[in-house]
């Protein structure tokens, strides 16, 4: 996860079960907040021989590294917004089931959820809206 391997991933896991956020549990282990890389990406894309792309992401970061020293361009970014952000947004909030947990087709509130997204808005760059009343 985040470039630094299934067992430090799991190391983060539990640091975030004591309270810590995913980039502190990450710094916590001595790493960055994303040390994932795309080399792998970008040679793929080059063996396909697609020199622009959309690509689905709410990160900036990973824009950037597809882009960088590569002839890839990022012509579009397809953002990814949570469903249950989206049904506040439109003003449908009391349609959300609030639990955590799987859910069948409903859309599902949960505080985990969007404590996690806050974290990535917040101190990671990602370019999604958080809604005013979280």
């Amino acid at each position: 996860g985040r470039g630094i391997g299934l067992g430090e991933k799991l190391k983060a896991y539990n640091l975030q079960d004591l309270g810590y956020d995913t980039v502190m549990a990450n710094l916590l282990l001595n790493h960055g907040a994303d040390e994932r890389t795309y080399e792998v990406a970008q040679a793929i894309l080059h063996d396909l021989g697609l020199g622009q792309i959309r690509l689905l992401t709410n990160n900036p970061d990973k824009i950037e590294q597809i882009e960088k020293e590569s002839h890839i361009k990022v012509v579009k970014r397809v953002p990814m917004m949570p469903k249950s952000w989206e049904a506040i947004e439109l003003g449908i909030e009391a349609e959300l089931e609030v639990k955590e947990g799987a859910v069948e087709n409903k859309i599902v509130r949960g505080k985990e959820l969007d404590r996690y997204l806050k974290v990535k808005v917040e101190r990671m760059r990602h370019l999604i809206p958080i809604p005013t009343s979280l």
